[in-house]
C-alpha cells in the first residue's frame, strides 16, 4: 500500500509515522538483505541522519547487494559531513558528491529488488532534524505504482550520473583528496549551535526510569545502569553518535556530553547518550548521578535543554507543582503504553513556562 506521512506525527495514510518509519519499511521489514539496490539521494546529509541503518547498509552490503548514495557539497557551506559520508563508504556504499552549493534539492530514496522498485519522494533530507523533529513531507510509492509510471531507479540514476555537474566520488584510500574538501567537520570545535535547536525536552519519567533514583544506597533496587530512556525520534537533539560499541552483538552508537544537573549543582563531563541501533531502536541518556538521589519519582517531569552543541542542562519537576503542570501539556507524544510521554519547546518558553530569567542563551520571552 501507498503511504503518505506528515512529520512528527502530524498526519499518515496508513501504519507509518513519518520517513524513518517508511524508510525502515522499505528497507528493513519489506526487504531481504543482499537483493538488489538501496538508493540515497539527499541535499543535505550528516551522521545522525543515517545511524538508524548504518547496520542495516552493512548487511545488505556484506550478502552482496549495493548501496548508491549521491549528496551536495560545498567547500563554503555546510551540506554533508564528512562522519556520514565516511560511515557510508564503510558500510560499502558508493558515495557521489556534487559539488556545486545548493544544486541538489531533491530528496528521494528506495530500492531495487526482485519485488521492483519501490520509491520515497520527501522534503526530508538525510539529516538528524530531516529524519526527526522537523516537519516533513513523505510519499511512498510500491513497486507496482512505480511500474505503472515506468519508474526506474536505474535510469534516474545514470542520467543524474551523466549530468554535466561537478562529480566527486571520496574513498576511504585518501581523506585529503579534493572530495574530502568539500565535506563539514560535524565535530569541529567552531560548530556553533543553531538558534532553532536552543529546545527543551519534557519527558514524563516512569519507573523504569526512577527505580535507582527512589532506591536505597546499596540496596538490590540499587542495581545496573541508571539511564532516561528516551524517544525513538531524538536524531536532532544529540551531536553525531560516532562512538560504535565494542563489545556485544547488537550494535548501539554512543555520543558523550556535558550533562549539567541544576537541582544536584553538579556537572557530568562525560555523560553518555546510546541508540541502541539493532535493539528497541531506543535512546538512552545516562543519568548515573541522580542514582539514590530521591530527586525524582514515576510521573515526574524531566526537562533536558540543549543549550550547546554538546551541553545540555537537566531539571526535574515533581507532579502537583505549578511546573509541573505548566509543563506537562507540552510531552503530547506517547513512549510505549504506560504514560510515558514527551514533547519539545524552544528554551526561552520554557524559561517563561517556570519562572526563569534566561536557559543558556535563551532569555524568556515575555508576554
Amino acid at each position: 500500500m501507498n503511504e503518505l506521512t506528515l512529520h512528527p506525527n502530524v498526519y499518515a495514510t496508513g501504519h507509518s509515522k513519518g520517513l524513518v518509519n517508511i524508510l525502515e519499511r522499505v528497507w528493513v521489514r519489506e526487504h531481504t538483505p543482499g537483493d538488489g539496490t538501496m538508493f540515497i539521494v539527499s541535499g543535505f546529509g550528516n551522521y545522525n541522519g543515517g545511524v538508524r541503518f548504518f547496520e542495516t547498509f552493512k548487511q545488505h552490503r556484506d550478502r552482496g547487494g549495493n548501496v548508491v548514495a549521491v549528496f551536495s557539497g560545498s567547500a563554503n557551506a555546510r551540506l554533508t559531513s564528512k562522519q556520514v559520508v565516511k560511515e557510508m563508504l564503510e558500510c560499502g556504499a558508493d558515495v557521489h558528491i556534487i559539488n556545486r552549493k545548493r544544486l541538489l534539492h531533491a530528496k528521494c530514496y528506495g530500492t531495487k529488488s526482485a519485488r521492483g522498485e519501490s520509491l520515497v519522494v520527501t522534503s526530508g533530507n538525510f539529516t538528524g532534524p530531516g529524519m526527526s523533529q522537523n516537519v516533513e513531507l513523505s510519499v511512498l510509492l510500491e513497486p507496482t505504482s512505480t511500474a505503472a509510471m515506468n519508474f526506474s531507479w536505474q535510469s534516474m540514476m545514470d542520467n543524474m550520473l551523466h549530468q554535466n555537474w561537478a562529480f566527486y566520488r571520496p574513498d576511504l584510500a585518501d581523506l585529503t583528496a579534493p572530495a574530502w574538501q568539500l565535506l563539514y567537520d560535524e565535530q569541529s570545535a567552531d560548530i556553533v549551535l543553531d538558534d532553532t535547536d536552543e529546545v527543551t525536552m519534557i519527558l514524563r519519567l516512569s519507573h523504569s526510569d526512577t527505580a535507582r533514583v527512589q532506591a536505597a544506597p546499596g540496596s538490590v533496587a540499587g542495581k545496573g545502569t541508571q539511564y532516561f530512556w528516551l524517544s525513538k525520534d531524538c536524531y536532532d537533539f544529540f551531536p553525531p553518535l560516532t562512538i560504535r560499541n565494542a563489545r556485544g552483538h547488537k550494535a548501539t552508537y554512543s555520543c558523550m556530553v556535558r550533562m549539567n544537573y541544576i537541582d544536584l549543582n553538579e556537572v557530568d563531563e562525560q555523560c553518555r547518550v546510546t541508540f541502541e541501533a539493532e535493539n528497541n531502536l531506543d535512546f538512552r541518556l545516562g543519568t548515573g548521578p541522580l542514582r539514590y538521589s530521591r530527586l525524582a519519582g514515576a510521573g515526574d517531569l524531566a526537562a533536558i535543554s540543549r543549550i550547546g552543541e554538546t551541553s545540555y542542562e537537566l531539571r526535574l519537576y515533581r507532579q502537583g507543582s505549578a511546573d509541573h503542570a505548566a509543563l506537562m501539556p507540552v510531552a503530547i507524544h506517547m513512549i510505549g503504553h504506560q504514560g510515558k510521554r514527551y514533547g519539545y519547546m524552544p528554551n526561552a518558553e520554557f524559561a517563561a513556562s517556570v519562572g526563569l530569567p534566561m536557559v543558556g542563551r535563551a532569555r524568556a520571552r515575555r508576554h
